[in-house]
């Protein structure tokens, strides 16, 4: 197994240790569980580095990585779900967007065609990581202008970078979906 293989194993083994903080955690379990989730999100760039620059790419990985990211992303908006922070609908929005651009990636390697991460989806991981970490610590609740709190401009953001890629993603790729095998 790869270095970079196993730095993506140890962000998955990173999200029960996350979840248990945030969920069983004492009084400052939100910025502990920060810290969890910002070292995990750490492992992503850490694994991808190594994988390019040590050629250590492998179907393991390419299959793992995402996985990761997307566990990892989808325990923290678990968690806000239940605490009140996220409206499980945009949770909702997020997993369904997760399974078609998934499925559209599955039915283009079936015809022999790779389908790249585009920019779009690269900026909603950044904004989604980024909100996540917002939501965690104790400015999530401040009122920014006109009763519109940390809290609401992260969810809003995950909301709107997630449908503006997903959109985007088969506006770019969706002939996909009208090819048969072979063309």
């Amino acid at each position: 197994m790869t270095t970079a293989s196993k730095v993506t194993i140890l962000r998955i083994l990173l999200i029960p240790l996350f979840m248990g903080v945030l969920l069983f955690g004492g009084e400052h379990s939100k910025l502990v569980g920060l810290a969890v989730f910002i070292l995990a999100s750490a492992t992503d760039v850490i694994d991808g580095y190594i994988a390019r620059k040590y050629d250590q790419t492998t179907n393991f990985g390419r299959f793992m990585d995402p996985l990761a990211d997307k566990l990892l992303v989808v325990s923290a908006m678990l968690i806000f779900v239940q605490w009140g922070q996220m409206p499980a609908w945009v949770l909702m929005v997020v997993l369904t967007r997760e399974f078609a651009v998934s499925g559209l990636r599955m039915m283009a390697a079936a015809t022999g065609t790779v389908i790249a991460a585009g920019v779009s989806g690269k900026v909603k991981t950044v904004v989604t990581f980024i909100s996540i970490c917002f939501m965690l610590t104790p400015l999530y609740d401040w009122v920014i202008i006109g009763g519109v709190t940390v809290n609401l401009l992260a969810v809003g953001a995950i909301l709107v970078t997630t449908v503006y890629s997903g959109v985007e993603y088969f506006i770019q790729n969706g002939r996909v979906l009208i090819m048969r095998d072979g063309e």
